[in-house]
């Protein structure tokens, strides 16, 4: 209880440290203060003021100055995401261009997937689709470039894991159309490639696996593709939707700006809302847009959801980061719903309530519940720290130092494992990924995917004979035990008889047996 008290009131100072103003995602070269860089160090452990679970860090890996961790692919990791039957780890390294796979429970390195491609790759590509064309880079279709991976999204079957580019590295200021990859999580390789509009951040699946949606923060749309085919060779773009106002993007060819400020809604988090006929797209300078996928249009605004920048869903609630502000917020999901649902003609304003917040540290990003719901886990930038909530009364129940500056997280599927990635700032800090262990009082359920792991139903396809060879050997193995039977039988008769036929012998006395 002491250690867990000093371990928060520690993070809660440097909480307090002095962050930009602004709500940008990672405008590093413009913050005049940049929080105390901190380390975390493995064993280093805090338990929750209830006693409900202890939060233990088990392992890291990092870039420079990592000594016996020393990862040279991790280069500003920006995302994490475990495979669907959590045997494997994938990280995005922004900087690096490359995402880096682990053996989720050993950290041990299994492939380093590259993001650089030039004309050889050219097979991988799907057609243009016409919705996003090259105004600036003319030959940019076919330029050698690197692509900075930034989040990733896991298809609900795990066979596709999808991965947007911040840009591509000769597009410097990110206003021409990036690019996704579509990697196979059985090989852990690039199969397919596509076009996205300007700097996509986020991506997500409908939980039916029909649609992907990938928001650009770079100019106020979001993106659509028809992944239902089960060839990603055969997906195809659908007509993206504005949000407010698409940007017109004339931005300079020779000289960088920032581009994690002054773009529009800043859009970032998203999730598709149970039945896949809503979409939430929030906005970091802005509030939370609602789409309706069945009409394609966006349909109005949440004004009391406001700067948030990631969205995810557990049960009947809603769970949302807010970066500057430094907290988490719970929504019921049927305020949300019943308030889209009711929305007269005309109507682009939405009023909810019952939401709730908790006050953590600075810096919000990514945030996840563990598989029951009963917690939060929040990576918080300018704290350098990973916070715990307990989400029935949004109380921080503890916190855990992270190599600054963390950004992305994920948690298995058995709640047990978070991994978070931390990107440094002023090459100060960061160039990390934390592996921290959960121990609960009372265990957590395990959530598995909606479909059957492809690569678990692939392996066992291989192994399962034929059902005729199958039948054949299952007649093959009963003879055997007929045979037998039959023998025990011979034996059992014979037995009979031979005792039947043998002369009896008397004792001498007559009443031997009576009573018997």
């Amino acid at each position: 209880m002491i250690r867990s008290a000093i371990s928060i009131g520690l993070l809660a100072i440097a909480a307090l440290l002095p962050m930009h103003a602004g709500a940008t995602e990672q405008s590093d070269s413009v913050r005049k203060h940049t929080p105390a860089v901190v380390s975390s160090e493995i064993g280093q452990s805090v338990t929750a003021g209830d006693s409900s679970l202890t939060v233990t860090c088990i392992d890291r890996r990092g870039g420079r100055h990592s000594g016996e961790h020393y990862d040279a692919d991790i280069q500003s990791p920006k995302s994490a995401v475990f495979s669907a039957d959590g045997k494997k780890l994938y990280i995005n390294s922004l900087e690096g261009g490359k995402t880096v796979v682990y053996d989720a429970r050993t950290r041990r390195k299994l492939k380093v997937i590259s993001h650089r491609f030039g004309k050889p790759s050219a097979p991988l590509w799907l057609p243009s689709s016409g919705y996003y064309t090259f105004t600036h880079y003319p030959d940019g279709a076919t330029r050698p470039f690197m692509g900075k991976p930034v989040e990733e999204a896991m298809t609900p079957d795990g066979r596709w894991l999808i991965v947007p580019y911040y840009r591509r590295t000769f597009d410097i200021n990110a206003q021409d159309p990036s690019a996704l990859a579509v990697i196979d999580t059985r090989t852990d390789s690039i199969v397919v490639m596509a076009e996205t509009g300007p700097l996509p951040k986020m991506v997500r699946t409908s939980s039916d696996g029909r649609l992907l949606a990938i928001t650009h923060w770079g100019d106020n749309t979001v993106g659509f593709m028809d992944i239902s085919d089960p060839d990603p060779h055969r997906w195809h773009h659908l007509p993206p939707i504005t949000i407010g106002t698409k940007l017109n993007l004339n931005y300079s060819l020779t000289s960088p700006v920032n581009r994690d400020s002054n773009s529009g809604y800043l859009l970032r988090g998203t999730l598709f809302l149970p039945g896949d006929s809503l979409l939430l797209i929030s906005g970091m300078a802005g509030p939370v847009a609602v789409i309706d996928v069945k009409s394609h249009q966006w349909i109005g605004m949440i004004p009391q959801l406001q700067s948030v920048r990631h969205i995810v869903r557990s049960g009947d609630m809603l769970y949302m980061s807010r970066n500057t502000a430094g907290e988490a917020l719970s929504v019921p999901l049927d305020s949300v719903v019943s308030a889209i649902r009711s929305q007269r003609h005309g109507t682009r304003s939405f009023s909810i309530g019952g939401i709730r917040r908790a006050k953590i540290g600075s810096g919000a990003r990514t945030l996840q519940p563990s598989p029951s719901g009963k917690y939060l886990f929040v990576a918080c930038n300018s704290a350098s720290a990973l916070y715990i909530v307990r989400t029935s009364d949004m109380k921080v129940i503890a916190a855990i130092p992270v190599d600054s500056y963390p950004v992305g997280l994920d948690v298995s599927a058995d709640g047990t494992l978070i991994a978070v990635t931390s990107q440094g700032r002023d090459h100060r800090g960061g160039n990390a990924v934390n592996f921290f262990r959960v121990d609960y009082a009372d265990p957590e359920p395990c959530l598995l995917p909606l479909k059957a792991d492809s690569t678990a139903a692939d392996s066992l396809l291989s192994a399962a004979p034929q059902p005729a060879a199958a039948a054949a050997e299952n007649r093959m193995a009963v003879w055997p035990l007929i045979a037998a039977a039959l023998l025990l039988m011979a034996a059992a008769a014979a037995c009979a008889l031979v005792i039947r036929r043998r002369p009896k012998r008397y004792s001498g006395r007559k009443d031997d047996g009576k009573g018997a």
